[in-house]
């Protein structure tokens, strides 16, 4: 999930659904000194997991829908990559595309946007459907392999804005 990004160029980072925080840690240890992390958690319970785990970060309990907001309020125009970990193929229609049109608005051009999704979950509509909206919202898109040793097995989306 982290090895992807441009670390040295990223000036500002954004983790959608941290979690329990797995991810946060990464990304805290691949930030440069000088850049600008947030993550939005819905969850207040595993929002605090978060905090605990990882003290220094900034975690919203809000939804990525306001991303707008919660970048001005960090006094960011824009961020250089996104790292995900929403269940999108729970996610109706309407909710994926609020979602994906509020990342846009901050997401610099050449952004780096970055999700995990299971194997099991490519078996609801919900998820074929995403699959299709990331070639609409983004000029390059890749599929990792797959991580069987992940349980449930996983794959990557690897965007480019």
């Amino acid at each position: 999930m982290v090895n992807w990004i441009d670390w040295q160029n990223a000036k500002g980072v954004i983790e959608y659904g941290p979690g329990t925080g797995v991810f946060t840690s990464a990304i805290l240890d691949s930030l440069q000194p000088n850049a600008s992390f947030f993550a939005i958690e819905r969850s207040p319970e595993l929002a605090n997991i978060v905090r605990k785990r990882c003290p220094q970060a900034t975690v919203y309990e809000d939804t990525v829908e306001n991303v707008v907001q919660l970048c001005e309020r960090e006094g960011l125009q824009s961020v250089d990559a996104i790292l995900c970990g929403l269940p999108w193929a729970s996610f109706p229609e309407p909710l994926q595309e609020a979602c994906l049109d509020a990342m846009m608005k901050v997401l610099k051009p050449g952004g780096q946007f970055v999700s995990f999704a299971y194997w099991q979950g490519l078996l609801l509509p919900a998820a074929h459907r995403f699959r299709r909206k990331l070639d609409n919202y983004f000029s390059d898109v890749h599929q990792s392999r797959t991580v069987w040793a992940n349980l449930p097995p996983a794959f990557v989306y690897r965007c480019t804005h």
